[in-house]
């Protein structure tokens, strides 16, 4: 396929990942999805890039339904290129893992559920949904065109409700044990580097922060405000009989910390959403989290404050003791941009829009098109290294920095000039296109 060089260069990394013949269709559909719009299907993919007549066009279906490759080895090659482009040498890598809802009807999605929906839910009416749940993870990157974080996806893995499970014979998995799952493949990944991986309230759970422990990865999430907190277990000066004991003497709930008078509160800066910072105040302490069968889970927690009183307190833990307070708490902020990843996808990259029904092709083609988000951010890193990307301006809309549509704009632009038109050698300022090239770009762009 006649690519630019430098988009060229970014997807052969995932080449060793498929056999050359799938490769090669593979790079027809990525493309054709890019340049699409509207609903994200393999025949509207085709359709784009001029091949609507292709005698074989079940092919192309099939690198979702039958090809055999590993989407788990795609996102390890993923994963490696996101953070050797974006995380230098020693950095820590900030991951973010959130679940987003695929809704989808239909009796042949043999692992469809019904889920929370949080779009149409509240604290007062619950709605639940039928579609798919996803667990994604995503790394946290700062890049010089916006002074918002991005996250960018590298893993999604299909979850079940318990009803779904034992209807498929299978043992049920929640969350926190898939996501576990997740921490260990994510150390095997990247070995050596410095990871922490933020979450919200799904991810506080004493079992996955051990095991975040014992993978040396740091776990930031929220913390109840009337968590079991202990102090280490005292040694005895004699032996006695009995098992020695796992904790010490119980703390005060965090909710009564946050009302003593005599707690001591620091005000400071504070990270904050939109790249800005806020003043806070905060109290901090270490502790062992501990329920009843589990192992004690060694923790620093936070609670935050509002000085001006408008927004609740809230608590946060890091499975790092020595982690800095005001560093957990910028830490924790950085889990919102994966929900503007989601919302992006949504909006210009056709999540919920395609209509694959076989297992393999569900649990393929949803990944893709959040891996595609982060291809396209990788494209055009590629196309200006620099990182001087322009913003597009209008006379009612001046703009300040470059958004995901504009990257995918300037990726859409110069994957349409380098297929379809050619400089004349005479003369540079004309573009040659045939009559079959404007044909293509017409349907394209009318159909």
């Amino acid at each position: 396929m006649f690519l630019p060089a430098e988009i060229i260069l970014v997807l052969a990394h995932f080449a060793p990942a498929f056999s050359e013949p799938t490769y090669q269709k593979a790079l027809v559909l990525v493309v054709g999805t890019l340049l699409a719009k509207g609903r994200r299907t393999v025949t509207a993919a085709l359709r784009t890039v001029g091949l609507g007549q292709a005698a074989g066009w079940s092919k192309y279906h099939q690198v979702l339904n039958r090809a055999q490759w590993s989407g788990l080895q795609v996102s390890q090659l993923l994963l490696v290129l996101l953070v050797t482009t974006f995380v230098a040498v020693g950095e820590m890598v900030t991951i973010a893992a959130d679940e987003t809802l695929e809704r989808r009807w239909g009796p042949k999605i043999r692992k469809r559920g019904h889920w929370r929906d949080s779009l149409a839910s509240s604290q007062k009416r619950h709605v639940s949904t039928s579609g798919l749940r996803w667990l994604v993870l995503a790394v946290v990157v700062n890049v010089p065109w916006t002074p918002y974080a991005l996250a960018l996806p590298f893993l999604s893995v299909l979850l079940t409700t318990p009803k779904v499970s034992a209807k498929l014979g299978k043992r049920h998995k929640t969350v926190a044990q898939v996501t576990g799952q997740s921490v260990g493949w994510l150390r095997r990944t990247l070995p050596g580097r410095r990871l922490q991986l933020v979450g919200d309230g799904a991810y506080a759970v004493i079992a996955l922060g051990l095991r975040c422990r014992a993978q040396a990865v740091t776990l930031i999430a929220p913390l109840r405000l009337d968590a079991r907190l202990f102090e280490p277990p005292r040694r005895p000066r004699l032996k006695s009989r009995g098992r020695p004991p796992v904790v010490g003497e119980r703390l005060p709930n965090l909710a009564v910390v946050a009302t003593l008078p005599t707690t001591r509160w620091q005000r400071s800066l504070v990270p904050w959403y939109a790249g800005t910072t806020t003043l806070m105040d905060w109290t901090t302490g270490t502790a062992l989290w501990y329920t009843t069968g589990t192992t004690p889970l060694p923790i620093r927690w936070v609670v935050v404050r509002d000085p001006a009183g408008k927004r609740p307190s809230r608590a946060f833990f890091s499975t790092d003791p020595n982690q800095a307070a005001p560093v957990i708490i910028g830490a924790f902020i950085k889990r919102w941009p994966l929900e503007v990843t989601f919302e992006e996808s949504r909006a210009h990259l056709g999540i919920e829009t395609q209509r694959q029904w076989s297992d393999k092709a569900i649990e393929r083609t949803t990944p893709a098109l959040l891996g595609l988000f982060s291809l396209v951010v990788l494209m055009a890193h590629a196309l200006y290294p620099d990182g001087q990307i322009p913003v597009p301006q209008t006379a009612w809309y001046p703009k300040t920095h470059v958004s995901f549509h504009d990257l995918l704009a300037l990726v859409r632009r110069r994957l349409w000039l380098h297929s379809l038109f050619q400089t004349d050698a005479l003369s540079p300022d004309l573009r040659l296109i045939t009559t079959a090239q404007v044909e293509h770009l017409l349907s394209a762009l009318c159909y």
